[in-house]
């Protein structure tokens, strides 16, 4: 923004009204003034930040192994429950089938045990019959309870071992599923992190192997706006941007979230704000730079001033400045300065909105002393160059 400064203030230079009036020491004082006009004013908050996807999804792995296939490729166009990696699955597959097999010995054993409990529930009954008409001895009815009663533990046991063993198929089941890399969306792969023959990790955190953006046609910037103009920006305000890429180029998005967290760096505090773009020609692509202008404010028809108007002081002949705690202008009054008070609105970098009842369209604002502009424009022109 200080280019735009630095060209509009020669303009105002070269187009301003040189005004003059004779102080009461005979000292001829000469301003640089401007008349009075009402006109349109925008006022911005400048910002960066960086483009992304607005949903990007992380996909990894929960199992090791070794990268058999991929198939697909930066850039590449996926589908919901599309494969796009294989592990190797031998190691996995062996897995299942061991625990398949022990599940099925554990099911025969149950039915062992069964046969079982019929055999001893039968000679149960016998000895009972017998023990009734004493052809039995009561240590041979208590040896038959006995053994059917454990006979019904040790099913209660064979039937837990047939539940363990099922949980531990449909674990490696599970795994064997995992070796698949399945994409949880529609979408973009903007970036793959694994190639085959590599050997991937699951053990404490998943590693990414792929980053699928659901739709690169809506992005979203995450700018960063200072704690001093946090305050004026909102949702549903539009935003202009630019960046690198296409430096002539105006691109437009719309303020969707104000983020409280505050960010600290090197001692500086600002916000996070969401702005949300089209991006339907995919010019922008993820990790661009944009530089962000926020319209905060717009009015039309209003009163302006240069903002060196507002800082202009009127200097006696005794070389004294006063300083006024309100806000105000200076304006030539018969040929003399005259301050009228004012209230400021919307402002940018080169004017200023200005309120008061006392302003008119036959006012001519002193913007600063001649002298300190012609010093300024020197310094300028130096700057410039040639």
């Amino acid at each position: 923004m200080k280019k735009i400064v630095k060209i509009v203030l020669p303009v105002l230079l070269l187009t301003g009204v040189a005004g003059y009036y004779w102080r009461d020491d005979g000292v001829k004082q000469e301003y640089v003034t401007q008349k009075l006009q009402k006109g349109d004013i925008t006022e911005k908050v400048t910002a960066s930040g960086i483009i992304n996807p607005i949903s990007t999804v992380n996909i990894g792995t929960q199992v090791s192994g070794t990268i058999a296939e991929i198939f697909v490729d930066y850039n590449s166009k996926v589908a919901k429950d599309q494969l796009l990696a294989q592990i190797d699955p031998a190691l996995f597959e062996a897995t299942v089938a061991q625990r398949a097999a022990a599940l099925n010995i554990a099911k025969a054993e149950v039915e062992v045990v069964k046969n079982d409990i019929v055999y001893y529930k039968k000679h149960l009954n016998r000895i009972k019959k017998l023990n009734s008409s004493q052809y039995s001895a009561d240590k041979e009815l208590e040896s038959a309870q006995r053994d059917y009663n454990n006979a019904i533990v040790q099913l209660g046991l064979k039937e837990a071992q047939v539940s363990q063993a099922q949980a531990a198929l449909n674990s490696a089941e599970t795994e064997l599923r995992y070796t698949k890399i399945i994409s949880p969306v529609d979408g973009i792969v903007v970036s793959k992190e694994v190639e085959v023959g590599q050997t991937v990790a699951a053990s404490f955190q998943t590693p990414t192997l792929f980053n699928v953006a659901e739709d690169l046609t809506k992005m979203q910037i995450e700018a960063s706006v200072v704690e001093a103009d946090i305050a004026k920006v909102e949702e549903g305000q539009t935003a202009e941007f630019s960046v690198d890429s296409f430096p002539d180029e105006t691109f437009y998005g719309i303020v969707t979230q104000v983020r409280n967290n505050p960010v600290t760096t090197s001692n500086v505090v600002t916000y996070e704000v969401i702005i949300e773009i089209d991006n339907k020609n995919l010019k922008l692509k993820p990790g661009m730079t944009a530089n962000v202008d926020i319209v905060t404010a717009q009015k039309q028809d209003v009163w302006l001033a240069p903002n060196q108007a507002l800082r202009f002081y009127v200097t006696d002949e005794n070389g004294i400045t006063k300083r006024y705690k309100d806000k105000g202008v200076w304006i030539l009054d018969n040929g003399k300065p005259k301050r009228i008070k004012i209230a400021t609105g919307v402002a940018d970098d080169d004017k200023t909105e200005i309120m008061s009842n006392e302003l008119n369209d036959k006012m001519v604002l002193i913007v600063e002393d001649k002298n300190n502009a012609a010093a300024e424009a020197r310094k300028m022109r130096m700057r410039m160059p040639r």
